[in-house]
């Protein structure tokens, strides 16, 4: 299956804006898509698909900041960067607090403006790339049993498979079965290499101290 490449997602209600702006970025090789407003984007959005969001602060209906706030909300907000008419001190920080990557003014200047969509794109590959790293861990970790996540618990904590053994009522042998199979399961050489996996997935150790 061919995924799309990289699209700059441009959300600007003035049409005279994103002519001119989707106009620079694609004499800068770029894949550009319009929207005029947040409402026309959030509607026609597909999250498999790689890219950024070039947005207007201010627009009638859901303003950019709204945008950003929905997006976060769906757990799907790609970089963004937000373009304004006037240096809105309070707006900018509350951008860049949730995460934006830049915050511009209108006019803005290309090469600027460029430089953070390029930023941007390589933030969304790298995010996405850990992502399907991920959810390719945790795609693992759901072949365990129930029993082999408890010993995963354990081997977490750092506790030596005499230890394990005791505190889940079964022999050092049966543990060290249960590792083996666990380390098979997550495609692992090494305990280094499952713990690592294992604390990325989010697995916090289910043993005592």
């Amino acid at each position: 299956m061919n995924l799309p490449g990289p699209v700059v997602f441009l959300v600007d209600d003035d049409p005279s804006v994103r002519k001119a702006i989707a106009r620079l970025l694609r004499a800068a090789g770029l894949a550009v898509s319009t929207c005029a407003s947040a409402q026309e984007y959030l509607e026609h959005r597909d999250p498999d698909v790689p890219g950024c969001l070039v947005l207007d602060l201010a627009m009638p209906g859901l303003s950019g900041l709204d945008l950003q706030q929905a997006l976060a909300a769906r757990g799907e907000a790609p970089p963004i960067i937000f373009l304004s008419g006037h240096a809105d001190v309070p707006a900018s920080v509350q951008a860049m607090k949730r995460g934006a990557i830049e915050f511009l003014t209108k006019p803005v200047d290309a090469r600027a403006l460029i430089d953070a969509v390029r930023n941007a794109l390589e933030k969304d590959r790298i995010d996405r790339s850990a992502n399907a790293e991920l959810a390719d861990i945790r795609k693992r970790l759901a072949t365990l049993t129930p029993r082999e996540s408890q010993v995963l618990g354990y081997v977490v904590a750092g506790k030596p498979n005499k230890q394990t053994g005791a505190a889940l009522g079964t022999v050092e042998k049966t543990i060290k079965v249960h590792r083996a199979r666990i380390m098979q399961k997550m495609q692992v050489q090494s305990l280094a290499e499952l713990v690592q996996l294992a604390v990325r997935a989010g697995i916090t150790s289910t043993a005592g101290n």
